[in-house]
């Protein structure tokens, strides 16, 4: 099988002269695997016909490179209202909105934290974590995360909402 530097080799910038960013890719499972590409438009709307204009690109790119042994899956999809988090500036786009950290190491005893992101300060990841009646501020390197995702909650679902509306009007 082939290394997960490779596959990044061959996918990103199939994925980025496509006009899309890579946000996530994995090769998940056994048999089948299945290879996940989720990929993002700078504008942030990405629809069925892009990911399937972008598997048909990728398909081609892979099934000449043949970088997996055995038979796989090829998924594309967009990231999704409760995407994960992947880059620096990700976080920074997403203040205000609830994530759900998964830390490389525990911190105070915990590797998993939920809380209201507040941003990225020097390479730190800030979440304001609730606990009862107090709230801490906590920062956490940004190398030290090994998972994050938005969490689903109303806000975030009237926000992408709105956006999604804004876009439409503009193509009108």
């Amino acid at each position: 099988m082939g290394s997960p530097e490779l596959l990044e080799a061959l996918v990103a910038p199939a994925v980025e002269s496509a006009g899309f960013r890579l946000v996530r890719m994995r090769l998940m499972g056994t048999k089948p695997k299945v290879l996940q590409v989720m990929a993002d438009r700078h504008d942030g709307k990405l629809g069925a016909d892009d990911c399937a204009a972008l598997s048909r690109q990728l398909s081609h790119i892979l099934d000449e490179a043949d970088p997996i042994e055995d038979t796989y899956v090829l998924e594309v999809s967009s990231p999704g209202i409760d995407r994960p988090l992947t880059v620096q500036e990700d976080y920074a786009r997403f203040a205000g909105h609830e994530v759900q950290l998964e830390l490389l190491s525990a911190v105070k005893e915990k590797a998993h934290f939920k809380g209201m992101l507040i941003g990225l300060d020097q390479g730190n990841v800030v979440i304001d974590v609730s606990s009862g009646d107090s709230v801490e501020r906590m920062r956490f390197p940004f190398d030290e995360i090994a998972d994050a995702k938005l969490i689903l909650t109303d806000k975030l679902i009237q926000e992408s909402f709105k956006a999604s509306n804004l876009k439409s009007k503009d193509k009108i």
